[in-house]
């Protein structure tokens, strides 16, 4: 089985990629000569990761799979959400969205927060959403050098190192990501052949 992974963003396509059975061939945007801007504009994660999907599947007439994922803090209403990817701006600077988060949340005590992935498949036109997701906290500053985004900053409940201080097979293991993704394979694993 062909799918096309509606993505540019090579780590999160690395990521997947090692998560993915070899049985089902993953191409990217690349791939398909996509180079265009995929719009993002709903209101919350599952619609982007639909839009996302229904945009490569209407436009290029490949099966498609598209993620989001938002950081929900609770101190922050579920800030940022949506917006994680460009909460300090259009510039989408993992850094200036890590230091913007860590000055609102200076002097809070709840700290809790959450990464959910939603990933969006589309086959033949129909669509189903897997859900994963990771509860935490957000530290008081950034701890590790790996990973992206707001791993630094995180720390999965459970855990004493957070998502940059993880090597990528310990991540891989508890992500938001992978949650959702392993829902993703065991569905095309027991899609009928056709």
């Amino acid at each position: 089985m062909k799918l096309v992974f509606a993505t540019a963003n090579q780590n999160k396509a690395n990521e997947i990629q090692s998560l993915i059975p070899p049985s089902i061939e993953v191409l990217t945007l690349n791939d398909i000569h996509c180079s265009e801007e995929i719009p993002e504009t709903q209101a919350n994660i599952e619609g982007n990761a639909s839009q996302k999907a229904f945009y490569v599947y209407n436009k290029y007439q490949h099966n498609c799979f598209a993620d989001d994922t938002g950081l929900e803090v609770d101190a922050l209403d579920g800030r940022p959400g949506v917006f994680s990817a460009r909460y300090a701006g259009e510039s989408k600077s993992a850094e200036d969205n890590m230091s913007k988060i860590l000055l609102e949340m200076k002097g809070i005590s709840n700290r809790k927060a959450r990464f959910k992935t939603i990933i969006s498949l589309v086959i033949n036109g129909e669509e189903k959403q897997f859900e994963g997701v990771v509860s935490g906290v957000i530290l008081s500053q950034r701890q590790g050098e790996k990973g992206f985004g707001y791993d630094p900053i995180f720390l999965p409940d459970g855990f004493t190192m957070s998502f940059a201080e993880m090597d990528s097979s310990q991540k891989n293991k508890i992500s938001h990501r992978a949650i959702a993704v392993n829902k993703l394979v065991e569905y095309l694993k027991n899609l009928p052949e056709k």
